[in-house]
C-alpha cells in the first residue's frame, strides 16, 4: 500500500511549522510535499532591521531544505486547486507547469499585499513584504540622502530627505522607528550642503499608533517616534501619489521621492477560487482547522477564518503568533486524519506583544506586564531569538556587531525599482526581464490602468520605471535600454561607445526594408527594427535607443532631473561597468520563435544590398559623427554573460550618473 500524499501550499509561518510538525509526526509513514515561491522561510518580524541596514537578508531566511530533511520541496506558486480531482496545479519559477497529487491538503498560502483604490499608489508606491523590497528600500533610502547632500537646491533636497509612510500599524512603526535611525547616522557622517535633515512622516487614518495592540504600546511607541523627529499624523492618510510627492487627505502636498505603503495585507486570492464558504476572504473551518465537507482539506494562517472559542463568534486574527501556533495545531490534526494521534481544537492565550523601535528602545507587555526602555529591548530581542527556528547564532553577532561598530549605508544595486512592484501579491520574488507572470495574483481595483492592463507596465508587459525612487529611466543613459517595443524584444544595442549604424558616419542599419538581416553588435545584440521600420536612433555618444511605441524618444522619468551621460572618452562616473546581463540583453519571452541574439528579417520593399536613407526628423548627436572602424564579421555571436561592455560615452560633455 502506498504512503499517504500531503502537499502544503505555503511556507509561511503557518505553513512552515505545519511541516516541521508533520515530518516529526509521520516519521516517513507519509509523503510530505512542501509547494513555496522561495526555498527559504522568511522571518517577517525582522525585515525593518533588514531594511536598515542592522541584519544581512540571509539571517531573517531560513532554509526549507535544510532544516526540513524530511520534506519535499517544490518551488512555485499555485494558481489552481481541483479538489474533486485531488490536485494542485502549479507555476515554476521558470515558467514551467505541474501538478501535485495530494490525499491530504494544506492551505497556509499566507496574505498579501491590500490595495486601496488611491490614484496614483499603484505606479509610485512600493510595499513592504518581502526580501527584495527589503533591499531595494535601504539601496533607495540611502541614495536619496546621498543625492541630497550633494544637492545645491533647498526644494530638490528637501523633497529627496522626505521620506512618507503609510500605516502605523506594526510595520509601518517599525519602518519608521527604524528609517528615522538609519538617515540620521548617514547625516552626521555627511551634512548636507543646504543645513537641512531627513524627515520621516507616519500616516494614518486610526486615532492611534497601532490601533490593533495595547493603547500603553501605542503610547510608548508614540513618544518613541516623536522624540526622533518622526512626524506622526493620525487621521490623515494619502489622497493621490504623483512623480513629485503626495497629495494628503487634508489638502496639503508633501514633495517627496519615497512612498513606502504599509496599510496591511489581505487573504491570498487563492482561496477565493475554490467556491467555498468565506468570511472576509478567509476560508472557513472549524476549530480542527478543517473544512467542513471536505475531509482531506485543512487551512490555516491568514487565509483560514479559525473561530476563537475564547472569544465565541469571533475569529483569529491575522498575526504571526496565531499562525504559527495554527501551524502546529494543524499539523497534528491531519496527522490524526491519517490515524496517527488524536485531534484538537485550537484554543490560545494571547502571550502579549512585541515591537522593536531600533536601538535601546522598545514597547512589550509580556503576559500584560506593560514594558519600555532597554528592558523591553531585551525582552523583544530574546522572544525574537527563541521564536526564530534558526540563524540564532547569526542574528545575535549581527546585533553584538552593530552595537560597536557603524553601519555600512553603501548601494548594492541588487533590486531596481521596476521588479519590486506594488500590486496585489507579496513579491518573494523579485521580477525579472522575461519571468512569467505570476499565476491567479491579479492586481486588486488600485492597480489596475484605466485600460485594463497591470498597474506598472507598459503593454509589452514589463513594469514602468517612473517610481519616486530616482532611478533613470528605461532608454536613458544611466540607466537601461527601452525594452517594450511593440515587437515585445528589447532593444538590443548597448552603449560600447561606437556609433549606431545607418547613422552620418557609419554604416547602414541592418534590418530594414531592404531585406538584409542585423549584423551582431560588439556590444552584445542587434538593433531591432523599429515599429515605422527606421532605424534604432542610437547615437555617437553611446545612447540606448529611445524609440518609444509612439515614435517619440523617451524623455527621463527620473524624478531626479534629466538623466546625464558620461563625458565622450571617459569611463562612467559610478564607476562600475554595466551589469553583464544588460550587455547580452534579456532572454526572449518564452513561448516566442526566433533564437536570442538574432534580428528578424524586414519585410518591407526595396533591393537588398542599397544603402536606406537615413530616418527623418532631427538628429540627436551632440558632436559630428565618428569612425565605426571595421565592420564586424557576420557571425561573431555575441558576448556571453560573463563579458562586461565598455564604458557609456559621451560627446556633449556631461557627466554620467546612474542609479546603482
Amino acid at each position: 500500500m502506498s504512503r499517504p500524499r500531503i502537499v502544503i501550499v505555503g511556507a509561511g509561518f503557518a505553513g512552515y511549522r505545519t511541516a516541521r510538525t508533520l515530518s516529526r509526526l509521520t516519521r516517513h509513514q507519509a509523503d510530505i510535499t512542501l509547494l513555496n515561491p522561495t526555498d527559504y522561510f522568511l522571518y517577517l518580524p525582522l525585515l525593518p532591521q533588514v531594511a536598515a541596514g542592522i541584519l544581512e537578508p540571509r539571517r531573517v531566511s531560513v532554509s526549507l531544505s535544510g532544516t526540513l530533511p524530511h520534506v519535499r520541496l517544490v518551488l512555485g506558486e499555485a494558481d489552481g486547486i481541483d479538489l474533486d480531482g485531488h490536485t494542485v496545479h502549479y507555476t515554476g519559477p521558470e515558467g514551467e507547469e505541474g501538478t501535485l497529487p495530494f490525499d491530504r491538503l494544506v492551505l497556509a498560502a499566507g496574505s498579501v499585499n491590500k490595495l486601496l483604490p488611491i490614484p496614483g499608489v499603484a505606479e509610485h508606491a512600493h510595499g513592504f513584504r518581502g526580501l527584495p523590497e527589503a533591499l531595494y528600500l535601504r539601496d533607495h533610502v540611502t541614495r536619496q540622502v546621498e543625492l541630497a547632500a550633494a544637492a545645491d537646491d533647498r526644494a530638490e533636497c528637501a523633497a529627496r530627505c522626505t521620506f512618507v509612510v503609510v500605516g502605523a500599524g506594526y510595520t509601518g512603526t517599525e519602518v519608521a522607528a527604524h528609517g528615522a535611525m538609519y538617515t540620521d547616522a548617514q547625516v552626521r557622517k555627511h551634512p548636507m550642503r543646504t543645513g537641512m535633515r531627513p524627515r520621516w512622516m507616519l500616516l494614518d487614518v486610526a486615532p492611534r499608533v497601532m490601533p490593533e495592540m495595547d493603547e500603553r504600546l501605542s503610547r510608548t511607541a508614540e513618544r518613541v517616534l516623536r522624540q526622533r523627529g518622526v512626524d506622526v499624523r493620525m487621521g490623515t492618510s494619502v489622497k493621490e501619489a504623483t512623480h513629485d510627492g503626495v497629495v494628503l487627505t487634508n489638502g496639503s502636498t508633501v514633495d517627496t521621492r519615497t512612498l513606502v505603503w504599509c496599510v496591511g495585507v489581505r487573504p491570498d486570492p487563492l482561496v477565493e477560487s475554490l467556491g467555498l464558504p468565506m468570511e472576509r476572504g478567509r476560508l472557513l473551518v472549524d476549530p480542527h482547522l478543517q473544512v467542513p465537507g471536505r475531509p482531506e482539506l485543512f487551512a490555516c494562517g491568514d487565509v483560514a477564518a479559525v473561530p476563537d472559542l475564547n472569544q465565541p463568534g469571533q475569529y483569529t486574527p491575522m498575526t504571526a503568533q496565531h499562525a504559527w501556533r495554527h501551524g502546529k495545531v494543524c499539523a497534528q490534526n491531519v496527522a490524526a486524519s491519517l490515524g496517527i494521534g488524536e485531534r484538537r481544537a485550537y484554543r490560545h492565550r494571547d502571550m502579549g506583544f512585541v515591537v522593536d523601535l531600533g536601538g535601546a528602545k522598545a514597547a512589550a507587555n509580556p503576559l500584560g506586564l506593560p514594558m519600555s526602555g532597554p528592558a523591553a529591548s531585551a525582552v523583544t530581542r530574546g522572544y525574537h531569538l527563541a521564536a526564530m527556528p534558526g540563524n540564532r547564532v547569526r542574528v545575535a553577532a549581527d546585533w553584538l556587531l552593530d552595537a560597536v561598530l557603524p553601519r555600512q549605508a553603501v548601494q548594492l544595486g541588487l533590486v531596481r525599482s521596476w521588479s519590486v512592484p506594488l500590486e496585489s501579491s507579496s513579491p518573494e520574488v523579485a521580477r525579472v526581464p522575461g519571468s512569467p507572470k505570476r499565476p491567479g495574483k491579479a492586481t486588486g481595483p488600485a492597480g489596475q490602468r484605466p485600460d485594463g492592463e497591470e498597474a506598472g507596465t507598459h503593454p509589452g508587459g514589463e513594469p514602468t520605471r517612473n517610481h519616486p525612487g530616482g532611478e533613470p529611466a528605461k532608454g536613458q543613459p544611466g540607466g537601461e535600454p527601452a525594452k517594450n517595443e511593440p515587437s515585445g524584444e528589447p532593444a538590443k544595442n548597448e552603449p560600447s561607445g561606437e556609433p549606431a549604424k545607418g547613422q552620418p558616419g557609419g554604416e547602414p542599419a541592418k534590418g530594414q526594408p531592404s531585406g538584409e538581416p542585423a549584423k551582431n553588435e560588439p556590444s552584445g545584440g542587434p538593433a531591432k527594427e523599429q515599429p515605422g521600420g527606421e532605424p534604432a536612433k542610437n547615437q555617437p555618444g553611446g545612447e540606448p535607443a529611445k524609440n518609444q511605441p509612439g515614435g517619440e524618444p523617451a524623455g527621463s522619468r527620473s524624478h531626479g532631473g534629466r538623466a546625464k551621460g558620461g563625458q565622450s572618452g571617459s569611463p562612467r562616473a559610478s564607476g562600475k561597468p554595466r551589469r553583464a546581463v544588460e550587455a547580452a540583453g534579456p532572454r526572449p519571452a518564452r513561448g516566442g520563435s526566433g533564437k536570442p541574439g538574432k534580428a528578424s528579417r524586414a519585410s518591407g520593399a526595396g533591393s537588398a544590398g542599397k544603402r536606406p536613407t537615413a530616418p527623418s526628423g532631427p538628429s540627436r548627436s551632440a558632436g559630428p559623427p565618428t569612425d565605426p572602424g571595421p565592420e564586424p564579421p557576420a557571425n561573431q555571436p555575441p558576448p556571453g554573460p560573463d563579458i562586461a561592455p565598455g564604458p557609456v560615452k559621451r560627446t556633449d560633455g556631461r557627466a554620467a550618473e546612474g542609479d546603482s
